[in-house]
């Protein structure tokens, strides 16, 4: 798990080339020079120096972390892709992302870990993008803090694209349209949101595609990504989630929040490769469509 990089300019310090071409944050390249992971020409360097075009710059991730904070659980992982830099999972309903008092082994954290220590990989556990324990789709996670910050850093800029698959009570008149209403934490509430005027900004993208008798299927596109966002959103518009009994009503058709992440699409830090990923359509929402 090496980053290579070939020096073009000679006018920039091994510190700036790190920050600025590599886009290494300065708290992850503390810890790599701390910990003599960084190399010129094979040599561990001071990244105060200068070097030459043409010079062969490595950061080496190759290092071990803690990562007991997450108890090994084994779980049948539905892995869509992998490689050495990250690892993209389909998640099913009833599956948190992270561990919790009520979670605290059986959630996808501890799946994760239980994987890595199956391919000895001793890094810690580390989630890109999230989703409720009743909402299924793909969730990527990063196999060391490089790639984590990287994502991140995309998703700040409106470039790590997450599309979803929502069944929505009733007809909308307007078959497409954008969401822009800031969401906040509802007052004396842990976990549920509300529109609010002081809330922080959220846009949600939509457009229908197929109609039935009392409710849609739609895709939801995030330009935000703010706890419950589309959940509030299409509450907000009188249109809540078929079975979401916080923002909507129980049903008979789902036993859940009908909300699919059904697509992901980045660029891989490492490749500079696009990636665009669809995630396997869960059973539930198959029988909605029937």
């Amino acid at each position: 798990m090496q980053l290579k990089y070939i020096i073009k300019n000679n006018e920039l310090s091994i510190n700036q080339i790190l920050q600025n071409e590599l886009n290494i944050s300065s708290r992850l390249l503390y810890k790599l020079v701390k910990n003599e992971r960084i190399l010129l020409n094979g040599n561990i360097c001071d990244t105060r120096n200068y070097a030459n075009s043409g010079d062969v710059l490595v950061v080496d991730f190759d290092y071990e972390e803690d990562n007991a904070n997450i108890i090994p659980t084994k779980m049948n992982l539905d892995i869509v892709f992998e490689d050495d830099w990250l690892i993209v999972i389909n998640k099913p309903t009833g599956i948190a992302v992270h561990p919790s008092i009520l979670h605290y082994s059986d959630s996808l954290c501890n799946g994760i870990r239980f994987y890595f220590d199956s391919i000895r990989l001793k890094k810690k556990i580390r989630p890109v993008n999230r989703l409720d324990l009743n909402t299924s789709g793909l969730v990527v996670f990063a196999k060391c803090e490089y790639i984590q910050e990287c994502l991140i850093s995309q998703m700040k800029d409106n470039l790590f694209k997450k599309e979803y698959l929502a069944f929505c009570k009733g007809i909308f008149e307007n078959k497409s349209g954008i969401i822009n209403l800031p969401i906040s934490r509802k007052d004396n509430s842990i976990i549920e949101r509300c529109i609010s005027r002081n809330g922080q900004p959220s846009v949600t993208h939509y457009e229908v595609l197929k109609e039935f008798n009392n409710y849609s299927l739609v895709k939801c596109v995030l330009e935000t990504g703010r706890t419950h966002q589309i959940r509030v959103h299409m509450s907000a518009i009188g249109h809540p989630l078929i079975g979401d009994s916080l923002y909507g009503s129980i049903s008979d058709f789902i036993d859940r929040q009908a909300l699919h992440c059904y697509k992901l699409q980045f660029v891989h830090p490492i490749t500079k490769k696009f990636m665009d990923f669809c995630g396997e359509i869960p059973l539930d929402f198959k029988k909605l469509e029937e």
